[in-house]
Parts: structure tokens; C-alpha cells; sequence
């Protein structure tokens, strides 16, 4: 499956077994999955984000399936539901289907995976499918479903004038999010101005910030407006907020408070209309304990917070990155980049990133680079990340048990060894270490929550 082709599935079903392992037989296939052990529960997701399926039990402890169905069927545009039935309950099976239900698979005393996926599978690709359009951002790339719950959560709060905070490592993009923001506000037509408070010192800052009269320090040919002043009725952009002098961090607060800067050397306020979305890969809740952030401040800037993820946490976007960031340094340098080897996309996929999206960008422009042209090889992408790649490969993975270990051990630690050992075989694929244990999924996905085995 394409990584533009994921799809979104809710799976709702008040027995938590059943619910786990419907989730992660079709999480192991490519989707991305939401479970619900409720009707309130699952109407509460349906209300938060697009679903391209929902797969519903149709008795729940508190409302109907067929209330959940109606309620996901009365959306726009709708998704495809698939009803969840016990033996003996095919009345409400059809009852469901009149209501709008795709079809319905019979639970009785367990749910056929298999039969599962395939029925999904139909219902996604097949004549009648509808997949909602997923939201996306001008500059912001990704299909995963941390990037996904990114660009909704920009398209809710854009609108509005709330101050907003922006979380995450050095190099997830965290100005890119703060521009969509802008770009998608009432004040898209106003300038959107940026400033990094780590890169000046404090009298520099507050001058920058604020602007100053000419004369109030040594320097000062004349007066100056600072980027509050230059970004009214926009939008400013604080990268790094925490590393903001304490005295710098009052005059910020009495601009939230009351709209209004005072230039460096100047008594008479200036009223100012910006919109405030700051940055920070500290945690600012550890900077407010340990006495180097205002508590005020913080809870004035954290009205809507955004947690950017680092790119080790949503690898299966690098894909798209890639081929994005090829194609854009392909045309930039000048280069004829036909594409990217199935090697050289090994390598970037096990590469741990510790710079993010960032880091992954100036890899490959160094490989275009360096590249001949044609397709882009693993061994034109720069050293560190081949041997970032080679010592992950190589380091030591858990010890397996030997049969010499067995003895002493009950037949349940016994047990608990075979799956953690096939699973580490099998790089986590739970489909394959099923197969190999000879048991079922639902099994397997039973043993493991009982183990304790992640």
C-alpha cells in the first residue's frame, strides 16, 4: 500500500479482546486504527476526526450499533460501516444494512481475521468506497496519523485568535506549522514575522521585540520599530521561547495582557494587534519549576498546544519525504534524479534521525549532490547515515533462550520465551509469529497481553 493510500478505520466492540485483536490485524496491514470499547466512546472519535470505515459491534453496554451507525452515516461525506454480529442476531444484521451498513460479518465465538481483513479490504478499494479527503497543509508533508491530528488541529485553531504553542524537537518543523497557521488565519493577508529568542542577547531582544527611540542606547541613530510593531493585525513567531531572559519574559506578558509594547527608551504606549504562536523543544513545565520560566507566561502562550513529533515516531512518512525532498534539490542543483534505490530507502528508514525532518532534508541534498544522476544510491548518501544504519544493525539484540535455560522454569515462562523469542524473529509481525507458533492471532494477541509482552 502506497503511504498516500492509508486509510482510517474505528473499530468499535464493548468485548476489549475482540476490539484488540480486530485493531491489530488491520493496523498489521497497512491502516490506521482507532478502537472504542463504547458507543459514547466511539461517538466522541467520530465527532473528532474522519474515519474512511468504521467497523461496529452492533450490541454495545450503552447505545445500539445501529445509533452509531446512523450517527457515522449522517456525516459528509459518509464512511462505509461494517456491523459486528453474535449468532442468532442476523435480524439486526439486516436491519443494519437497511440502514446504511455495507455488510456484516458474524462474530459467534470468534472473529475470522482473515475473513476481516478481506471484507475491509473491499470496502476501501472496492466500486463503492468513499475515502473522506484527508486534511492537509501547504508545505507540511505526511500521512501519518500523528501528521494527520497535526493539520486538524491547525484547521481548528487558524480561525481563531487563541495564542498557540508549539512542542517538539529541534528540526520537526515547527515554523512551517506556525506559517500554516498563519496561512490558513483571517490574518493571511498581514505579515508573518519570525524570531529566534536563543540566537540575541536581552538588550537585543527586547529592542528586536519591541523596537526602541533613537538615542536610548549607544548605537541608536534613530528610531526603530520593533516586530510586534511590524507584524500588526498578523502574525509573530517566537522560536525558542524558553531561552527568553526573565526581564524580557514580563514586558511579553504585559503585551498579552493588554495589547500594547512600550519602545526601548520611550513612556507612551503602542498599541498593537498580533496574533502570538510561540516555540520551544524545551519542556516548559520543568522550566517553570526549576524558577527560569513566569508560571503566568506559560499558561498565557499554552491556550492550544501542538506536540510535533520527532520523526522516529512517524517513520512511515519518510517515504513521501523522501520523494518530496528528491524531487525539490533534484530541480534546485540542476540534476537528473530519476528516483531512489530500494537500498539507499533501506538505509533512510532504519536511520534513527536524532535531527528530524530537518536532518533528513540535508541528507539529500547532499546526495543529490553528489549523485551522478539517474537513481539515487545508498552509497551517496553521506557517511554518518550509513554508519548510523550499520551500528543499529549491528547492535546486540536480546539474548535468545537456549534449551540448556529451559530447565527449571514453569511451563508458562517457557511459553513466555518461545513468543518473545519468535516475535523478535519475526521483527514484531505478529500475522507471521502466529503462523510460525502454529496458534491464532487471537490467540497470540491474548498471550501477549498476558505476558505483558509489547
Amino acid at each position: 500500500m502506497r503511504m498516500s493510500d492509508r486509510y482510517r478505520i474505528l473499530v468499535v466492540d464493548d468485548e476489549t479482546e475482540h476490539a484488540d485483536a480486530a485493531s491489530e490485524a488491520l493496523r498489521r496491514v497497512g491502516y490506521d486504527v482507532d478502537t472504542a470499547y463504547t458507543g459514547d466512546e466511539a461517538l466522541s472519535l467520530i465527532e473528532k476526526g474522519s474515519y474512511d470505515l468504521v467497523v461496529t459491534d452492533l450490541k454495545l453496554p450503552d447505545i445500539s450499533g445501529i445509533e452509531v451507525l446512523s450517527t457515522v452515516r449522517a456525516g459528509r461525506p459518509a464512511p462505509q460501516v461494517i456491523v459486528l454480529t453474535g449468532y442468532g442476531s442476523v435480524e439486526s444484521a439486516v436491519e443494519a444494512m437497511q440502514e446504511g451498513a455495507l455488510t456484516y460479518l458474524e462474530k459467534g465465538a470468534g472473529l475470522n481475521l482473515a475473513e476481516l481483513r478481506e471484507t475491509v479490504r473491499k470496502a476501501l478499494e472496492g466500486p463503492r468506497a468513499q475515502r473522506p479527503e484527508a486534511p492537509r497543509l501547504e508545505g507540511v508533508i505526511g500521512e501519518s496519523a500523528q501528521m494527520r491530528r497535526i493539520a486538524r488541529l491547525v484547521k481548528s485553531v487558524a480561525p481563531t485568535n487563541a495564542t498557540v504553542l508549539i512542542v517538539g524537537e529541534s528540526g520537526t518543523g515547527k515554523e512551517l506549522i506556525a506559517q500554516a497557521i498563519h496561512e490558513k488565519s483571517p490574518r493571511s493577508d498581514r505579515p508573518f514575522v519570525a524570531l529566534n529568542c536563543a540566537a540575541l542577547s536581552e538588550g537585543i531582544l527586547e529592542s528586536e521585540l519591541f523596537g526602541h527611540e533613537k538615542g536610548s542606547f549607544t548605537g541608536a541613530m534613530s528610531s526603530r520599530q520593533g516586530r510586534f510593531e511590524y507584524a500588526n493585525g498578523g502574525t509573530l513567531f517566537l522560536d525558542e521561547v524558553a531561552d527568553m531572559p526573565p526581564s524580557t519574559q514580563v514586558k511579553l506578558l504585559r503585551v498579552l495582557e493588554y495589547g500594547e509594547i512600550f519602545r526601548v527608551g520611550s513612556n507612551e504606549p503602542v498599541k498593537v494587534d498580533v496574533r502570538l504562536v510561540a516555540a520551544t523543544n524545551k519542556e516548559l513545565e520543568k522550566e517553570v519549576r526549576e524558577g527560569r520560566f513566569r508560571e503566568d507566561l506559560y499558561f498565557r502562550l499554552k491556550v492550544v498546544t501542538l506536540y510535533l513529533p520527532p520523526l522516529r515516531e512517524h517513520k512511515e512518512d519518510i517515504d513521501l519525504l523522501v520523494n518530496e525532498f528528491v524531487r525539490e534539490f533534484s530541480d534546485e542543483h540542476a540534476k537528473n534524479i530519476t528516483g531512489i534505490s530500494p537500498q539507499a530507502l533501506d538505509v533512510l528508514r532504519r536511520y534513527q534521525w536524532p535531527g528530524n525532518v530537518r536532518e533528513l532534508r540535508n541528507a539529500l541534498e547532499s546526495a543529490v549532490v553528489v549523485s551522478p544522476g539517474g537513481v539515487l544510491e545508498a552509497g551517496d548518501l553521506p557517511d554518518y547515515v550509513q554508519r548510523g544504519t550499520q551500528l543499529a544493525l549491528a547492535a546486540p539484540k536480546s539474548p535468545s533462550v537456549e534449551p540448556s535455560d529451559l530447565a527449571g522454569m514453569t511451563l508458562k515462562e517457557v511459553e513466555r520465551e518461545l513468543i518473545k523469542s519468535t516475535l523478535e524473529k519475526t521483527d514484531g509481525n505478529r500475522e507471521e509469529a502466529a503462523r510460525i507458533l502454529g496458534i491464532g492471532e487471537r490467540t497470540l494477541y491474548r498471550k501477549i497481553k498476558e505476558y505483558g509482552l509489547r
